[in-house]
């Protein structure tokens, strides 16, 4: 069964993501989640669970931040405020966070999410035995090793189908030091949309933006799977991400609609060249003409990442 989940914005745009067909809101605050389209207060958190809930489908939540010692003092009132909630997740990634959950008595189903780092089916059966219920890919993974990762593992996988891809994190303000060594005062939030170009080629467009967990920077294709969906589809790979970190309003509630229409077209046996066609011209003409868009590390060789 094809999962689609997606990040939402506003409690709107949940509702319209929901009404479209997503089939699990992906939503947070930036106290304990990375990069989300917007931070949601508790009250927020706990509308669009109960909507969600109401309409049969389900809400995660990230708690995947890079953890020091300040967030683990702070958790625990967050995770019994979730688990109380009633949400169906969490994605985590610092084991900090599950000992807090064993020592406050707080059982919340989570799904192993340490970004760059879930490349290895031995990773993700190590924390299958530990508890997660799933993992999140990393975005760095080539088709060779999706399939490889997928035949020796048996909970669902997120793969990101469509969204940027955070290629770096710091927890250092890397922008503010910058500006405050030349003697300039830079916006350098998300909302300002700095980036950084290589010297050697102009045609790199790396996003770049700091928040409370440091400075974030983004490669400059966003991924687009969606050519290769019937590949993901058959070797079981039917956990599909959308992100809408860069694609706001209603051209991300669209572009889901497109998604949900290629889910329902390969699980009925209608899905076609033509319509992959289709879709795929459909969202590029939905998507930000900013940003560009490419399969990432999808059809790479793996001798050729370093």
């Amino acid at each position: 069964m094809v999962q689609i989940i997606a990040t939402a914005e506003s409690v709107d745009q949940a509702e319209k993501l929901l009404a479209c067909g997503v089939d699990q809101l992906y939503i947070g605050n930036d106290d304990f989640g990375l990069r989300l389209p917007t931070s949601f207060s508790n009250e927020e958190i706990e509308t669009i669970t109960k909507m969600a809930h109401e309409q049969g489908k389900k809400v995660i939540v990230a708690v995947n931040a890079i953890m020091h010692n300040e967030h683990i003092e702070k958790i625990a009132p967050f995770l019994a405020f979730l688990k109380k909630t009633n949400v169906d997740a969490i994605t985590l990634g610092d084991p900090g966070v599950i000992q807090v959950m064993k020592k406050e008595g707080v059982e919340l189903p989570f799904i192993y999410d340490a970004h760059t780092l879930v490349t290895s089916a031995r990773q993700i059966n190590f924390w299958v035995k530990r508890g997660a219920i799933g993992a999140v890919l990393a975005r760095e993974l080539t088709w060779v090793e999706l399939k490889q990762i997928r035949e020796q593992t048996d909970v669902p996988l997120e793969i990101l189908v469509y969204g940027a891809t955070c290629i770096h994190q710091s927890k250092r303000p890397l922008v503010t030091n910058y500006f405050n060594f030349v003697g300039k005062n830079v916006d350098t939030s998300k909302e300002r949309g700095l980036f950084i170009a290589e010297p050697k080629n102009k045609e790199t467009h790396y996003s770049i933006y700091e928040d409370k967990h440091g400075t974030h920077i983004f490669a400059t294709d966003d991924v687009n799977l969606m050519p290769y969906l019937d590949d993901l589809y058959e070797v079981g790979l039917n956990h599909w991400k959308l992100d809408g970190i860069f694609t706001k309003g209603e051209a991300f509630v669209e572009i889901a609609k497109l998604f949900v229409e290629a889910k329902e077209a390969l699980m009925n046996g209608t899905w076609t060249d033509e319509l992959k066609q289709s879709l795929n011209e459909r969202l590029q003409e939905l998507h930000p003409v900013e940003r560009s868009l490419s399969e990432g590390f999808f059809t790479k060789d793996p001798s050729e990442v370093q």
